[in-house]
């Protein structure tokens, strides 16, 4: 186990933080998904979000919490995916319902965690957790199955590669790269 692995999401406590999710702040277009004939879906992010997209696709790590990179079935520069089951990775995805104002689940103060630099908000699934990054001017989603327990290792090998590529929501816009839409 490498020392920077984060253990246990019980034990992230430490690392949680209450955050005020400002719509006004997040100026990311909401993308939407098409369902792939196999495979994951696949974002449709608008293009100012698949530039970023597709820089941190170059990006990604050929493991992840020593998982091998699998063939993209289907084939994106929005998507990747490691091991079987697939930790997948999604870029240009929607916002989370809970960070979205006027729908059923919004949650103004939900809790996040931090990784490595990177602000993620954790979601319970049926079969493990989604991560989705906050704060940054694309979407990145992580979905990790129960069987790579814990779930947020994953986050670590991934975190260096979003921080490169995917800027900062608040950092002032310098017209490169930005997302704005």
């Amino acid at each position: 186990m490498r020392p920077d692995r984060l253990g246990s999401l019980d034990r992230v406590t430490t690392l949680f933080r209450r955050f005020l999710w400002l719509p006004v702040v997040i100026s990311v277009t909401a993308a939407g998904c098409s369902a792939a004939d196999s495979g994951r879906p696949v974002p449709t992010p608008s293009p100012k979000t698949a530039k970023l997209c597709r820089a941190l696709y170059q990006e990604l790590p050929e493991k992840v919490d020593g998982l091998e990179r699998s063939a993209d079935e289907p084939p994106s520069e929005f998507a990747a995916d490691w091991g079987d089951p697939a930790v997948q990775l999604r870029c240009g995805v929607s916002r989370p319902e809970v960070l979205t104002p006027g729908t059923e689940r919004y949650n103004p103060t939900a809790e996040g965690i931090e990784v490595n630099g990177v602000l993620w908000l954790p979601e319970k699934q049926e079969n493990g957790y989604r991560f989705t990054t906050t704060l940054r001017k694309a979407y990145v989603e992580v979905t990790v199955p129960r069987e790579y327990r814990p779930e947020v290792n994953p986050l670590t090998d991934l975190a260096d590669a979003v921080k490169k590529t995917i800027p900062d929501a608040l950092q002032s816009d310098d017209g490169a790269g930005s997302t704005g839409d």
